[in-house]
């Protein structure tokens, strides 16, 4: 993990427009670790990078996040077409690139990443026989050598590679930050995707203590009980968790209350459904922090007053 601060001085831009087509649904709203998986990889990267841009397909749908968003002018042309698109938006000069389904970012490989890009172009990874173009270093300079990709039809950025000053970060090098390669540990189908999971929750067992997850148990009421064919459900959840991780976990757990009783963005309640804490206040803020033991109730919004 990296102690730098975020800066406007760099940027990030995750690539969330591909087809998802082995995975069978989009990558980016999977859920991981209590959000979509967009989130997930947004939140990351903020610790680092004050400006991040997520560049999307023609009517793709994410959830609101604290981003720039750009989209592919025509669909589904590929890496080099995000890159593209995705440098002009950002806000500086350099820009670390990723892709939307590798949830293992480490913030420490990435800052030494940057540290090489003063005389190159691009500062690109090489792991196990193969270059790593989608967690890499580009400058914006390089937008006229993609754009003239697209018009030649290259759609991989490795032809970029051999026309720029490009500086290939090896092996011996990574390890020193990411002995086992997690950071390229990407996600291209459902077998990938619960490899990933389970992988997540061993390293979050084994680094983190009890006290850094709370749990909470939701009641429900209602058309949501009705849905369910439950009354209650018990949720773990990270620490500092609000509202909208219980509603997400709750979809998660529950997926039948999607549209009736949870928004289908997953982050908060539909129209004529309310949240009570404790029984004691209703809360329409989604933001609201919830703690260990708390008893959510979701009922009818005319039940509750």
């Amino acid at each position: 993990m990296s102690n730098k601060r975020p800066t406007d001085e760099r940027s990030a831009i995750v690539l969330a427009g591909g087809r998802s087509s082995r995975m069978g649904q989009a990558k980016a709203l999977l859920p991981f670790d209590g959000e979509p998986l967009i989130a997930h990889i947004v939140r990351s990267l903020k610790e680092l990078f004050a400006d991040v841009v997520v560049v999307l397909g023609p009517g793709q749908a994410v959830p609101a996040l604290p981003v720039t968003l750009v989209r592919d002018e025509v669909a589904y042309q590929g890496p080099v077409s995000g890159i593209y698109h995705g440098l002009n938006a950002a806000k500086s000069d350099v820009s670390f690139v990723a892709s939307c389904d590798i949830p293992f970012l480490n913030l420490s490989l990435i800052s030494y990443l940057f540290s090489h890009i003063h005389d190159h172009d691009v500062v690109v990874p090489y792991w196990e026989g193969r270059y790593q173009p989608l967690f890499a270093i580009y400058r914006k300079d390089v937008t006229s050598y993609l754009h003239a990709q697209l018009q030649r039809g290259e759609l991989r950025p490795i032809f970029l590679f051999d026309k720029v000053r490009t500086r290939k970060i090896d092996e011996e090098e990574i390890r020193r930050f990411d002995p086992e390669g997690l950071s390229f540990l990407n996600m291209n189908t459902p077998e990938d995707y619960e490899a990933a999971l389970q992988r997540w929750r061993q390293l979050h067992r084994t680094n983190a203590t009890e006290d850094q997850s709370i749990v909470c148990t939701v009641e429900l009421f209602g058309v949501a009980r009705l849905r369910a064919k439950t009354k209650a459900v018990t949720l773990e959840l990270p620490r500092n968790a609000d509202l909208v991780k219980v509603f997400f976990a709750l979809a998660d757990r529950l997926p039948t209350l999607v549209g009736s009783v949870i928004a289908p963005d997953r982050e908060s309640l539909v129209a004529g459904q309310a949240c009570n804490v404790n029984g004691r206040d209703f809360i329409r803020d989604s933001t609201t922090k919830i703690h260990s033991g708390d008893r959510i109730f979701i009922v009818s919004a005319d039940a509750g007053g």
